[in-house]
């Protein structure tokens, strides 16, 4: 059973914090890289943190400093602690392995539902 659970989203003012969790299946998180993903209105989905399994991280200029992305090998879990959070966040957050899992029965890219990350005063 493919799984992708994102959940930690929500509404915060402007430099606040918010920690977002991602439950996912073995298949996915098990020894391969973890990425963090967002999606604001009217653009393309983009890769803004990852780790892989040894815990080396990467981030995009954009959250370096801001954000931190951890991951959890016994509970198959990935986080994204956000802090000094920024209007331009507002996005919808998901996440998945680096590079995406592609579903062959599906034949496409596997996607959990996402978690919605609004920053507004």
């Amino acid at each position: 059973q493919v799984q992708l659970v994102e959940s930690g989203g929500g509404l915060v003012q402007p430099g606040g914090s918010l920690r977002l969790s991602c439950a996912a299946s073995g298949s996915i998180f098990t020894r391969n890289a973890m990425g963090w993903y967002r999606q604001a209105p009217g653009k393309q989905r983009e890769l803004i943190a990852t780790i892989n399994s040894g815990g080396s991280t990467v981030y995009v200029d954009s959250v370096k400093g801001r954000f931190t992305i951890s991951r959890d090998n016994a509970k198959n879990t990935v986080y994204l602690q956000m802090n000094s959070l920024k209007p331009e966040d507002t996005a919808v957050y998901y996440c998945n392995k680096n590079p995406p899992f592609y579903s062959v029965s599906h034949s496409s890219v596997f996607w959990g539902q996402g978690t919605q990350v609004t920053v507004s005063s």
